[in-house]
């Protein structure tokens, strides 16, 4: 057995009519010569005589070397290890397959790093870990991430040494923990009633009564009465949800002194981009602050006035 190669399935072929993915080799007047990336790379071909039938005359048109590309299974010679194929059409058929496909890398990738770090056949890591979990799971990869706030997964799972399990598990929670999504929602918090600054500093504070480890919910000033709360977390949805039920507290809590709150922008997951945009804008407002602050000391001085 080989430490880096071995088949991403149990089954050591496609089934006919199954979808697999396929790397483009060659080209020639009978069809293309492609690799099968599930299959350990076996060979396979894509016939010019079933793609003439679609009315597509020249394969060039269709497929290029060195592309992947998602086919379906025509036939299969399990004794000379060959397939015949045709090109897929259907977008849902093409969409399916790469979502199987780049799941089934992601495996691969780890159970390679696990046969290397430990010196264990990749075929006999597959055998007794991966297989099995697709059977159960659907795909290991869905197990895998199950398995990171799950352990109860690794129960029916017969790990070659210990060794293997502790490389195992380290190295699935270091590449498939999710990043923290952050969520940002624009709120505007203002009181002209008697307690004015106090009640909206009151009001925010009921944003960060709440925060657990999980969820820090955090308030920042844009420029008064411009406030932006944020949280980070794994749960996008649950992440909007705890935005969503923090705005209603400062509301309640600012109308209660007689104040109001209007939500800028609704709470959503944001991006690098966002982030570099609203901190943009605060070093604005903090320019212009500051500008103001220079002028209105420049007045008094002017007319004496005692700082």
């Amino acid at each position: 057995m080989s430490l880096t190669n071995c088949r991403f399935y149990e089954e050591k072929y496609p089934e006919v009519d199954s979808y697999v993915m396929v790397n483009v080799k060659q080209i020639a007047e009978m069809g293309a010569y492609v690799k099968l990336l599930e299959y350990d790379n076996i060979d396979g071909m894509i016939l010019l005589s079933e793609l003439s039938r679609r009315r597509i005359r020249s394969i060039q048109k269709l497929i290029r070397i060195g592309r992947n590309e998602v086919v379906i299974v025509l036939r299969v010679d399990k004794e000379k290890g060959k397939t015949d194929a045709n090109v897929v059409s259907p977008p849902e058929d093409v969409i399916k397959c790469e979502e199987r496909y780049n799941k089934s890398k992601a495996v691969h990738s780890i159970m390679r790093h696990v046969a290397e770090a430990t010196q264990t056949p990749l075929e006999e890591l597959y055998q007794q870990i991966a297989w099995p979990l697709n059977r159960k799971y659907g795909h290991s990869h869905d197990a895998f991430k199950i398995a990171i706030t799950n352990p109860d997964v690794w129960n029916e799972v017969e790990f070659p040494t210990e060794v293997v399990k502790k490389e195992l598990l380290q190295y699935i929670s270091k590449k498939l923990t999710p990043a923290p999504t952050k969520v940002r929602a624009d709120i505007e918090v203002s009181c002209f009633g008697y307690e004015g600054i106090d009640a909206v500093k009151d009001a925010l504070r009921t944003a960060e009564a709440h925060n657990s480890p999980e969820n820090q919910i955090k308030v920042k000033l844009v420029a008064p009465p411009l406030y932006v709360l944020t949280s980070q977390c794994l749960d996008k949805t649950l992440g909007i949800q705890q935005l969503e039920a923090a705005i209603e507290n400062i509301g309640t809590k600012i109308r209660a002194s007689g104040g109001n709150l209007i939500v800028k922008m609704a709470p959503k997951a944001v991006t690098e981009h966002d982030d570099a945009i609203l901190q943009e804008l605060m070093e604005k407002r903090e320019r212009e602050n500051q500008e103001v602050s220079g002028d209105e000391s420049e007045s008094e001085s002017d007319e004496g006035v005692p700082a």
